[in-house]
């Protein structure tokens, strides 16, 4: 297989939904096929067509331009080897060609968020979901040759939850309905009904048969240690005769179809292209003049074609959420949903950098109304369930946000309206709350301690135990405790000022804030490591200090409000510059470290193993980048942003970053091909 390009891309549709592959076409992991709906926005998703197998015929000579790899390993057939050109932009497009005959392949993904519709921004709620039918791809080929040619097209299906390989058996049944131009399609399981979904097609004649292709090999899976074989049901194939220049368009929807739908015509795909160019357009302002959105001049250049790829990146992360009504946002492509930490630290470089204002208040605004006993959640509910509160660190992540949205907007009437939330949050922890989640009466530092959970971002667990689990007082989390403190002792100040009425218990609440500030300040310097020149990572519940090199250290620094002196800032970046930097990001943990792990590979059990011991997570250059700037303003960045950048646009998913690398060299990247987090620190601080 060394001559196949599994490269990946990514479609994605503002509700969760989404269609990825290879550059060679091949499918190599249980996420890549061309429709993945989410039937619970953005929750409960469901693989529902997987592809269609294309050959084509010319002067009785049948070319087949598929590719696919089998159980035996055998890799066949092998259209690959006719595919002469792969873009991702504007749009996925793939060329195959051969003497005398060239057959072109693109494909769109509308936007089915929330919103789409109006003008600029439209703030959470505002309008509702759009019906489960915007969920849909839309593909179209294009024939160009000598001779008149026939393209076969057999479409591939199933219906399983996006994690699970669909495996055939006799209890599956798909009935499908055909109609003029279409063909309805639903699994029926053992009497359980799946969703119904239906393709269209601009010209061509479609015909049933029904079959089963058995022991599909998915290796990216081998590697992960996961279930790496699936079976796919074939309902039928079209057929279609085309001259040179003929296009044919076929559209894949969920739901069944309307009983006037649109028209779908050749022109469709290039409206739906112009369409979705257009909403992005809108979004970011590219075709406006320069300065005329009062661009954050620390990220000047935002119509060069490399900030529009990072922005169009990034707003593949964006999407609704039908539990809540609002936006929330994706934390990695394929496999995560929306975590609130991840949403947190991704939301400047996200939405304040592109100046989507109205996004970052309805995540914030969603965030506030599910606190609970001070904490955050860390994951969204469904309908009608509980949210997860298993982080300590969400509801001061909140805090800190809200403080940069504050500072880019100015929107202190939101502020009026979030304060009581703020209060909450300081009320419970200063009192005691979940976990055993307390700040110490003597020195003012955040505690923590509960068997069986991780609350800090590293988070891994392995049998129900976590493998990183920093009892006591994290480093990162009193640093960001400080900085709340501060940002409470302003706000309370500031609100003072607006509310006349309320001036003197504001003006004492901002005092008290600013005393306890004072008090982490200097309780922060309990966490300083002279002999090492660094920060302890945390302090056990028995006053334990651990020494472990961490970026955790560089998080400390990097946060809007510092508790650690100039002197201090310098040589923790020093020896994290020398034991954790790399082309990708800060290492998680120095490799002299006996519990180091070099590769983020194997068995899930062993991959969370290494999680947080050694792998490379791209999110802490922008804290390393903050750092810098802050502690050596004078001294350029070391850090060559240009492996990040090639990264980006031609390696792994093309066009966006993925979440981990390998913390040895050459550090092969790991872990979900595109991750919200990575993406957000490139666009917050690449020059």
């Amino acid at each position: 297989m060394t001559d196949l390009d599994t490269r990946e891309w990514l479609l994605t549709n503002g509700l969760g939904g989404f269609a990825s592959g290879t550059v060679s076409d091949v499918h190599t992991r249980t996420y890549h096929g061309w429709l993945f709906a989410a039937t619970n926005p953005p929750s409960v998703r469901k693989f529902l067509l997987s592809h269609l197998e294309a050959s084509l015929e010319i002067t009785g000579k049948a070319i087949a331009l598929g590719t696919n790899i089998w159980g035996s390993g055998e890799i066949e057939p092998r259209g690959y080897k006719f595919l002469h050109h792969f873009d991702i932009n504007p749009v996925p497009k793939w060329v195959w060609s051969g003497d005398n005959w060239q057959l072109t392949r693109q494909f769109v993904m509308p936007n089915g968020n929330w919103e789409r519709q109006g003008s600029r921004e439209q703030g959470a709620g505002k309008n509702k979901l759009p019906l489960p039918n915007t969920q849909r791809i839309l593909i179209q080929y294009r024939y160009e040759g000598k001779e008149r040619g026939i393209l076969k097209l057999r479409l591939f299906i199933g219906d399983c939850n996006f994690h699970h390989q669909q495996t055939g058996c006799k209890e599956i049944q798909f009935s499908q309905l055909v109609n003029q131009q279409m063909v309805c399609l639903q699994i029926n399981d053992g009497g359980q009904f799946g969703t119904p979904w239906h393709l269209r097609w601009t010209q061509g004649e479609y015909q049933s048969d029904g079959l089963w292709y058995w022991n599909y090999s998915l290796p990216e899976e081998t590697k992960r240690g996961l279930g790496d074989h699936q079976d796919l049901y074939s309902p039928g194939s079209l057929t279609v005769n085309l001259q040179p220049g003929d296009t044919v368009t076929l559209e894949a929807q969920v739901g069944l179809p309307d009983s006037q739908p649109a028209i779908l015509s050749p022109d469709s795909f290039a409206e739906a292209v112009d369409a979705e160019q257009e909403r992005l357009t809108r979004i970011f302002g590219w075709k406006e003049e320069a300065g005329s959105r009062g661009e954050n001049p620390s990220f000047p250049s935002l119509q060069s074609p490399i900030h529009q790829t990072l922005l169009k990146a990034s707003d593949q992360f964006i999407v609704y959420r039908d539990s809540i009504a609002g936006p929330t946002v994706i934390a990695g492509y394929h496999w995560f949903g929306d975590w609130g930490r991840d949403t947190l630290i991704a939301l400047p470089g996200l939405t304040l950098v592109p100046q989507r204002f109205e996004i970052a208040k309805g995540l914030l605004q969603t965030f506030a109304r599910y606190c609970r006993h001070g904490l955050i959640p860390n994951a969204f509910p469904d309908v009608d369930s509980e949210p997860f509160y298993n982080s300590i660190d969400a509801a001061l992540w909140w805090i800190e946000t809200l403080g940069l949205y504050l500072e880019a907007t100015q929107d202190w009437q939101f502020l009026v309206e979030q304060f009581p939330v703020v209060q909450q949050i300081h009320t419970a922890f200063i009192g005691g709350t979940r976990y055993n989640i307390q700040v110490d009466a003597i020195d003012g530092l955040i505690s923590w301690d509960a068997d069986g959970v991780a609350l800090t971002w590293m988070d891994a667990l392995v049998e129900g135990l976590p493998v990183t689990p920093r009892w006591g007082k994290a480093v990162e989390i009193n640093a960001l405790w400080y900085s709340a403190l501060c940002w409470l002792s302003q706000w309370a100040e500031r609100l003072s000022q607006i509310d006349a009425g309320n001036f003197l218990p504001l003006t004492n609440q901002a005092q008290r804030y600013a005393r306890q500030a004072e008090q982490v300040k200097n309780s922060l310097q309990k966490f300083w490591n002279p002999q090492l020149g660094y920060l302890y990572d945390f302090i056990d519940p028995d006053d334990h200090r651990n020494s472990q090199i961490r970026p955790n250290a560089v998080l400390a620094l990097s946060l809007h409000h510092c508790g650690f002196s100039q002197q201090q800032g310098r040589q923790v970046l020093d020896l994290a510059t020398s034991r954790l930097l790399t082309p990708y990001g800060l290492r998680s943990l120095d490799p002299s470290d006996p519990e180091y792990v070099g590769k983020c590979e194997g068995s899930p059990h062993k991959r969370d193993r290494s999680y947080h011991q050694g792998t490379v997570w791209t999110w802490l250059i922008g804290s390393y980048v903050r750092s810098w700037e802050r502690f050596y303003p004078e001294v350029p960045i070391p850090f060559d942003w240009q492996p990040l950048l090639d990264h980006f646009l031609s390696s792994a998913c093309l066009g966006s970053i993925s979440e981990i690398f390998d913390g040895d060299t050459p550090h092969i990247s790991r872990g979900a091909i595109a991750q919200a987090w990575s993406v957000a620190e490139l666009i917050r601080y690449f020059r």
